[in-house]
């Protein structure tokens, strides 16, 4: 799988971001040691970010706040090397024509459900999010012992347990991972999706409030689920395998491929 064929992933992941916001409540850059059980929202550094610490504490601020994403990120691509090599285990079946269309429309329909979850146009996808429930009352009291997050090795194991938060932006790319081709690949496009939340929760723990204000703002979430959306939508133009004279003279299509279309289809390609 190319670069290219993640570049959609990515940025997937960063327009979905500003879910992360809400779903990952006081999750940001900047941790700081939390006190009390745990709970779904984690207490962080005070909103201002790190600009206020000394120079010792910001740099084990940053430590730690690295170690959860990467720890979290490391999750996702766990989860998407389990997805893409079950799928990719059960190559006679991904050779059949009918199974690779119903995966392509169930994974970009999915995308779009994504969209439209963004926007607060339509909830769906928070049933899901309920039915994941039952996986994270298994996880949740691992997550015990590792509070408060005082050291790097706690924050990468904090994160690498809260990737597994029940989340439909996550289950929806999960899919894609699935129709990867293999665990390889489908670690690939769980990375690149983490990778692109990233700056969000960076940007967090720099900016504190400011961004969180910005960013829940019904504007900006509608621009980023119009952009998921769109993924989806291209996506399921690919997967109709819809060709018109109209598509060729735009360049949608070039000869029996999809030409650049394929490149912003979030569906990769094995």
């Amino acid at each position: 799988m190319s670069g290219l064929n993640l570049l959609p992933v990515f940025a997937v992941g960063l327009a979905g971001s500003v879910h992360c916001i809400g779903m990952c409540g006081g999750i940001v850059g900047a941790l700081s040691a939390a006190q009390g059980p745990a709970r779904r929202v984690i207490p962080i550094v005070p909103a201002a970010g790190p600009a206020g610490l000394a120079l010792p504490q910001a740099i084990d601020s940053l430590a730690r706040v690295f170690a959860y994403n990467a720890g979290r990120i490391g999750s996702y691509m766990l989860a998407g090397a389990i997805a893409g090599g079950l799928a990719g285990g059960a190559v006679s079946l991904a050779r059949l024509t009918s199974i690779q269309t119903a995966g392509l429309w169930a994974a970009n329909l999915m995308l779009a459900a994504l969209g439209l979850y963004l926007m607060d146009a339509w909830r769906g996808l928070a049933r899901l999010e309920a039915a994941g429930g039952l996986l994270w009352r298994h996880v949740q009291p691992l997550m015990k012992p590792l509070l408060p997050m005082n050291t790097p090795l706690k924050a990468l194991a904090l994160g690498g347990l809260w990737g597994w938060l029940p989340c439909g932006m996550v289950y929806s790319v999960l899919l894609t991972a699935m129709l990867s081709g293999s665990a390889a690949s489908g670690a690939a496009v769980m990375c690149a999706f983490g990778l692109g939340t990233l700056p969000m929760l960076l940007g967090l723990g720099l900016a504190g409030a400011r961004v969180r204000q910005y960013m829940q703002q019904r504007k900006v979430r509608i621009a980023c689920g119009l952009l998921v959306l769109g993924f989806g939508l291209l996506g399921l133009l690919r997967a109709s395998g819809l060709s018109m004279p109209l598509l060729d003279a735009l360049g949608l299509t070039h000869g029996a491929g999809h030409g650049w279309l394929d490149t912003f289809c979030v569906t990769p390609r094995p």
